[in-house]
């Protein structure tokens, strides 16, 4: 392929990830033609509020939007611990979500199937729980979807970091079963400990299983300079002072990295790299 690229954005985060994202979907357009790439995934949180707008605005610059939503799952294998807040005549214990993972559209049954794991996400969990999708509504809506494993606070990633190897392999079979061709595992470097620890056993877990790597960048704003302003945003959401150390954190890196920058970050991983072509390309 002539100029083919190098390394495609999967996981941007737009304004309509509320209070986290703090790109709007222009600038998402204008940081992916200066940055030429030809295609760029949406994956706001727990929505799918920005997809119209994100599609009009992404074909109209010339770029191949590609339309999913990050969601929180439950593997149903894991349940919180009851306790004397749970209501009258509630009989199970709250859940335990697992981690979140990344849903994108394919083609329009994909779309199609998106559009009701998303209505589910909200109208079927408890109002006091978060959006978040049962692995049964996830293998029951699969066709036309492709999944990619959350990175390190994803449900496998998670597990990991717990010391839970057992867990970690037998929620990626699962996947690998409902998501049969369908699957990547995948790799984030945004500079933090915990990612950098459980990075071999994701590699190792994919290589056994025979899952394909993808290389991500969890985009939540245009550049380091934005850190600030976004870590601040951050601290809005969650009714916590900025002073405050145990909190939640992202860094200087989950900004909009150019493909050059990508490239050289994971020039150890080009199957990675390359994943990224081949999934815009599906």
């Amino acid at each position: 392929m002539t100029n083919a690229p190098k390394y495609i954005h999967l996981k941007t985060h737009s304004a309509y990830s509320l209070l986290e994202g703090a790109l709007p979907i222009a600038k998402i357009a204008k940081l992916a033609e200066a940055a030429g790439m030809p295609a760029i995934g949406l994956t706001d949180t727990s929505n799918l509020f920005g997809a119209l707008e994100f599609s009009e605005k992404l074909s109209g610059a010339g770029i191949q939007p590609i339309c999913g939503a990050t969601y929180e799952i439950d593997f149903r294998d894991a349940v919180a611990p009851a306790n004397a807040l749970m209501r009258p005549g509630q009989n199970e214990p709250a859940v335990r979500l697992a981690g979140p993972v990344a849903l994108l559209a394919a083609n329009p049954d994909g779309y199609a199937n998106l559009i009701k794991l998303a209505s589910q996400a909200f109208l079927l969990p408890d109002p006091a729980e978060p959006p978040h999708i049962k692995i049964e509504a996830l293998e029951a809506h699969r066709e036309g979807l492709i999944l990619l494993t959350g990175g390190p606070l994803g449900p496998i990633g998670r597990a990991l970091t717990d010391g839970q190897l057992a867990l970690a392999r037998e929620r990626l079979t699962r996947l690998a079963r409902i998501f049969d061709g369908q699957l990547y595992v995948e790799l984030q470097r945004h500079g933090l400990k915990f990612e950098e620890e459980i990075e071999p056993q994701l590699i190792s877990l994919a290589y056994e299983l025979g899952i394909p790597l993808v290389a991500t960048n969890e985009v939540y704003f245009a550049s380091p300079d934005d850190y600030e302003a976004h870590d601040a945003l951050l601290c809005i959401s969650d009714g916590r002072m900025v002073t405050e150390d145990e909190r939640r954190r992202v860094s200087r890196e989950h900004y909009f990295k150019s493909a050059e920058d990508m490239a050289a970050l994971f020039a150890d991983l080009p199957e990675a790299l390359e994943s990224t072509i081949e999934i815009a390309q599906r």
